[in-house]
């Protein structure tokens, strides 16, 4: 069993504002709803221990029998197993087949993935690349750098956005998330600071805080980037890199414009901060191309660029790449010895065919994105009227602001009718963010009208209690 424990303070950050007051619904109840949510979120992992009752208590400012009856609870649906003297540890029912995590959500209608179904596409690329599989079964199969013929396609795909690149300048990975763990595991140690938007993509955190690093967040502003606030937190706590999604950041759908890419590339190279470029979301754009990749605004920046198949083409395809000097990748390779030996070739033939036919498919996949995003915004409007949002120039979600701190009781209640939402907690530090909530539109204009209208009660409820308690308050 894992020995890893998860502190009553890092608890209360993760739970947020979990506390409905007034509500029917038992105090106890409520604690228990919580924390179901954040194991179904991954938030908490499976088998970290608990803390103790009386400890969990104080942090909370709640009885101790509210929290003995809150796990017995979660005991009896299999989500925490207790043993006298050695506490609570996290588990899963019996009849979860998988760990949800932030990426699956059990037998829910997922509404906190922001992904597509793999198209038609997907089977022309594995049948293209399985004929042209027998000519490379007379090499080994190992290649940590990736097959020549890919990293060319993905080179020559830089230069037509403008950034000239070789394909030695190429590392194929296994998903983008992949290439921040292998960059992290060469460029930064255990206590290492390193910068990210806030919000910003949840698994960056995790893979970050996964290689003991400390992520620190810069604001973003109503519009825009705060590039000011960068300058500073890069004078003040001197990182060791930045972490930066330019090109329809996740979650806010946000498009960073030329002038803004120039400014942070020249601050780069001024201070010698490696900035790490996530362009996982570049080809889902609706109006207007995003400007050219930011390492193409100085060339004297240290800027290492991501790439990856999942949000362009398939989650499932798995793969990935890394734009970096060749220097910086000769490293890259060294360092990539102890977690594999490369991506599997199938895959990588595969993208080979889909980059070089997305002018095919691309755009009808970014029409149907954009008419998807369009309902959304009017179903919203229909049956949730009091939420804000601007609309995302790219990307595949809404970045919701709710009119109260109210994400995590929402998605804590939307369980119960078998909707799995992702709280703007996810994407924040330290609780931060229980006010917003991201939200998908990738599912079928049917299946999430189907899904507002099993929500709208729920909100309404929470809402509604919520002005009734501001009204009181007035009083």
């Amino acid at each position: 069993m894992s020995l890893r424990r998860s502190g009553s303070q890092s608890l209360v950050s993760l739970l947020g504002h979990w506390q409905e007051s007034p509500s029917r619904t038992p105090l106890w109840r409520q604690l228990a709803e919580a924390l179901r949510l954040l194991i179904l979120d991954g938030r908490l992992a499976l088998d970290s221990r608990l803390p103790g009752e009386r400890e969990l208590a104080t942090a909370l400012n709640i009885s101790r029998t509210t929290v003995a009856s809150a796990l017995a609870q979660l005991r009896d649906e299999g989500y925490v197993q207790s043993r006298h003297g050695s506490g609570s540890w996290v588990i899963l029912p019996a009849q979860h087949q998988q760990v949800p995590t932030r990426m699956t959500a059990g037998q829910s209608l997922d509404l906190s993935t922001a992904a597509l179904n793999a198209g038609p596409e997907i089977h022309q690329a594995y049948s293209h690349a399985l004929a042209a599989m027998p000519q490379h079964f007379s090499s080994s199969g190992y290649d940590q750098q990736g097959l020549p013929v890919l990293r060319e396609a993905i080179a020559q795909r830089y230069c037509a956005r403008g950034l000239p690149t070789r394909a030695d300048e190429i590392m194929v990975v296994n998903g983008a998330v992949s290439g921040l763990a292998l960059i992290l595991r060469l460029l930064a140690g255990p206590g290492d600071r390193v910068v990210v938007e806030s919000p910003t993509y949840p698994l960056a955190i995790a893979a970050i805080q996964g290689a003991s690093c400390r992520p620190v967040g810069v604001t973003l502003p109503a519009e825009g980037w705060d590039v000011a606030g960068l300058a500073a937190t890069f004078a003040q706590t001197a990182p060791r890199l930045a972490y930066l999604m330019p090109d329809f950041h996740n979650p806010t759908g946000r498009c960073m414009d030329a002038a803004t890419r120039q400014q942070i590339a020249d601050l780069s190279a001024r201070t010698r901060t490696t900035l790490v470029i996530d362009e996982t979301m570049v080809d889902l754009w609706y109006n207007a191309p995003p400007p050219p990749p930011l390492a193409a605004f100085n060339a004297d920046a240290p800027v290492i660029t991501l790439g990856s198949t999942g949000k362009s083409f398939w989650g499932g395809l798995r793969l990935g790449w890394i734009r970096a000097s060749s220097r910086t990748l000769a490293s890259l390779v060294q360092a990539r010895d102890t977690l594999d030996l490369g991506s599997p070739w199938l895959e990588q033939l595969a993208t080979v065919w889909l980059l070089e036919n997305g002018d095919s498919f691309l755009p009808q996949r970014r029409q149907m994105l954009a008419a998807r995003r369009d309902m959304c915004s009017a179903l919203m409007h229909e049956y949730f009227p009091q939420w804000r949002y601007a609309q995302p120039e790219g990307g595949l979600s809404f970045w919701v602001e709710l009119p109260g701190m109210l994400a995590t009781l929402f998605a804590a209640r939307a369980e119960s009718v078998g909707i799995h939402l992702g709280t703007g907690t996810r994407f924040g530090l330290a609780g931060a963010f229980d006010r917003w909530m991201r939200l998908p539109f990738t599912l079928e204009d049917e299946a999430l009208r189907i899904a507002f209208k099993n929500l709208q009660p729920i909100w309404n409820s929470l809402n509604g209690q919520q002005n009734n308690l501001r009204t009181r308050k007035i009083i």
